[in-house]
């Protein structure tokens, strides 16, 4: 076509039909362009590079980000998996022990803040370290920090001082869990890196990469967030999001349960009391996500009246899968993990079942608390 105008950042044609296309511009701008005969035009995501140093997420199937991937064996490079505390098994990289090659990884536990003052770092990071060596990665260390509240970075920051020394450190995991917020962090805290922010391309591709330079002659390598649907916060609206997510240290709700008692975590997720005494059942969740108890016998009936309503998020017209669940029985006093949502803290001898939209994010561990 005549009338194509080319991207100056990655030359790609700008196109407004498809954002997760290459090229994407929204129609209005476009539009602007195309009439003004404008040269030297960005599409939305290297606009956003250029000006926000602001990587648009990849699926993890992405060629280019896998060639990305595939690339680090190859190299001496350290790499750095951050990790959602809240969503730990659907934002750690399984697939990174094909890619890393004899270079070591570390992972990074983001929001360590928001869990309550009493839990002690030993006991979260014994977990992390469990539950990756169950899916084959065997992180050299381990460290739980405060991206948002530039919290704990001392420790990572020494660690990654001496880890530059002799090579590039990548810092890879899937959007929403505050990578490149602790990127920045580092940035205001780390002496030796210097003022500016250079973004470059590998070569033969269009995947986008933020290159922080560092006075040994090395780089901090911002790489795009990874988009799963493993991932609840994948699914969420930008409003939704903002509910479910903690701003403070979760307070403990507690409520005394028997056997046929069921508990709504708003509309997203959801625990029956199948079996065991009168006990107590503890719940940590953001403050947004609205708690509600009823009889199981009336709960399927309870959330097709309420959801979206009385039982958020989800709010509005937010589409979810229906929800499913899994059945535990608590062989010692355990929490229910609730991907992304919370979890919540029972004793042992408890047969109960939970759900999630198609059972994301759902599991066990032994209580941390």
């Amino acid at each position: 076509m005549d009338n194509e105008i080319i991207c100056i950042g990655c030359g790609a044609t700008l196109q407004a039909e498809d954002p997760q296309k290459a090229g994407y511009l929204p129609k209005s701008a476009l539009k602007k362009a195309t009439e003004n005969e404008e040269k030297g035009v960005y599409c939305q995501r290297c606009f956003r590079l250029r000006h926000y140093n602001e990587i648009m997420p990849v699926e993890l199937n992405n060629d280019d980000f896998l060639a990305l991937l595939n690339s680090l064996s190859e190299k001496k490079a350290l790499i750095v998996n951050v990790v959602d505390l809240f969503d730990f098994s659907n934002s750690l990289l399984a697939s990174l022990k094909r890619f890393v090659g004899n270079n070591d990884f570390i992972l990074v536990g983001n929001k360590f803040d928001l869990f309550p003052l009493n839990s002690k770092k030993s006991k979260i990071k014994d977990w992390m370290r469990q539950e990756a060596n169950r899916m084959g990665l065997f992180p050299k260390e381990i460290f739980l920090i405060s991206a948002q509240r530039q919290k704990y970075l001392d420790e990572l920051i020494e660690y990654l001082n001496k880890a530059s020394q002799d090579q590039d450190i990548y810092f890879v995991g899937m959007t929403n869990v505050g990578k490149s917020t602790l990127i920045n962090a580092i940035i205001d805290k780390m002496g030796d890196v210097k003022d500016v922010i250079t973004t470059s391309r590998f070569p033969g591709t269009t995947l986008d990469r933020i290159e922080i330079p560092l006075d040994n002659g090395h780089f901090l390598v911002d790489t795009p967030g990874i988009m799963s649907d493993n991932q609840l916060s994948a699914r969420l609206t930008p409003k939704d999001l903002q509910l479910v997510s903690p701003k403070k240290s979760l307070k403990p709700a507690t409520y005394q349960l028997l056997p046929g008692n069921t508990i709504f975590l708003g509309g997203l997720g959801r625990i029956d009391y199948l079996k065991g005494e009168s006990t107590s059942f503890t719940i940590y969740t953001a403050r947004g996500v609205k708690l509600h108890r009823t009889k199981t016998a009336k709960a399927d009936e309870f959330y097709q009246k309420h959801v979206g309503e009385l039982l958020t998020p989800p709010t509005g017209e937010n589409y979810l899968a229906n929800l499913k669940g899994l059945e535990f029985l608590t062989k010692y006093k355990s929490d229910l993990l609730f991907g992304g949502i919370g979890f919540i803290t029972v004793p042992e001898g408890c047969l109960v079942k939970t759900y999630t939209p198609d059972k994301i994010g759902l599991g066990l561990r032994r209580a941390l608390i």
